[in-house]
């Protein structure tokens, strides 16, 4: 368990199997989608990022993702002050990797516009740029519209946490991931006609990059967290149920830029509604935390073959988080998010 990887290598052999499987602290697998042994259909691709400003109570959350049979686009904006969420989507068929998507989160530049939203992804060095616009999105408290221009800096000398797993019950299939938290932001976001400025002292994005051939029907646990504590950059990544973790786990704890991986975590759900309390606990007794949600972004997408039922719930975390030397945290109220989310597809 919690094998870590430190050689750059390459992900997938000739079989299109995982060469070495396992966790690392910096993106050591090269990624080539000509290796993967499946049809374009099945190959899926994203960049995700969330960007929280703990002062103004609110995240932007952008997803840019090539599913194979699908290209799927999202700007959501979540009011943790009202917990409310407003979101606005666009899809198109068939997108099978002509996106543009990078091979890796190094320099890159990728955009996607349309009637309904606008989004542009860049990374230059240490810092990446998101651009987005909705023009027609209403908003929670009935303003319409939102766009952004947010700089994210990611330090060369930064720690990501990344990971390397494939499915028990196919091994070509693969999940390959970089989760990058505690990215400072500065910009601006227009909401309606009111124009709020962030900064990187109360402003922290995640990055989350993936790609992947998964198999058909898949459920997983992601928590996510990132912030300041005591005047240090400190940030959490929590995740399972989805492939094979006997290698590694997706747990860790972020604090000062550096990892300090966790073992095994589980999510106690409430089993009357999402927005009651849960509890987070780990098996080595690192990670113990209640989360208080407040605004619970949720779909239900069916249709018959592709079904997919998803709650990201944002809130606040309370609890204690030991480092890898024995120092205990004592976290309050530290705004994050976590999600149950079911696919098929």
């Amino acid at each position: 368990m919690q094998h870590e990887v430190t050689e750059r290598q390459d992900l997938l052999d000739v079989k299109g199997r995982i060469i070495e499987e396992g966790w690392a602290r910096n993106a050591v697998w090269k990624y080539d989608r000509r290796m993967i042994k499946a049809s374009a259909l099945r190959i899926k691709e994203w960049d995700y990022y969330s960007v929280m400003s703990h002062e103004h109570r609110f995240s932007v959350c952008v997803t840019f993702s090539d599913l194979g049979f699908a290209a799927l686009f999202a700007i959501a904006f979540v009011d943790m002050a009202s917990g409310k969420v407003s979101q606005i989507d666009t899809i198109q068929p068939l997108s099978l990797g002509r996106l543009g998507l990078p091979a890796n989160s190094g320099d890159h530049s990728i955009a996607w516009a349309d009637k309904k939203l606008r989004i542009a992804f860049s990374r230059k060095e240490e810092r990446r740029r998101l651009l987005i616009a909705a023009p027609q999105l209403v908003l929670p408290d009935g303003r319409i519209g939102i766009d952004a221009d947010l700089t994210l800096v990611q330090p060369p000398n930064s720690e990501s946490l990344n990971i390397a797993t494939s499915w028990k019950e196919k091994r070509t299939a693969f999940y390959l991931n970089e989760k990058v938290n505690c990215l400072a932001v500065s910009g601006t976001v227009r909401l309606g006609n009111d124009q709020i400025t962030l900064g990187p002292h109360e402003s922290f994005g995640v990055l989350d990059w993936g790609r992947g051939r998964w198999t058909y029907v898949n459920r997983w646990y992601w928590a996510s967290a990132s912030g300041m504590l005591d005047d240090v950059s400190f940030g959490f990544n929590l995740g399972y149920g989805f492939s094979d973790r006997s290698s590694a786990s997706e747990n860790a704890l972020i604090y000062d830029r550096r990892i300090h991986k966790l073992d095994e975590v589980v999510f106690v759900i409430p089993p009357t509604k999402y927005t009651d309390p849960w509890t987070i606990t780990s098996n080595d007794n690192r990670f113990e935390m209640t989360f208080e949600p407040v605004a619970d972004r949720t779909s239900d997408i069916n249709m018959l073959l592709v079904k997919s039922i998803q709650h990201q719930v944002f809130g606040y975390f309370t609890g204690t988080a030991v480092l890898d030397d024995g120092t205990k945290l004592e976290i309050k109220d530290f705004p994050g998010f976590a999600e149950d989310v079911f696919n098929r597809y």
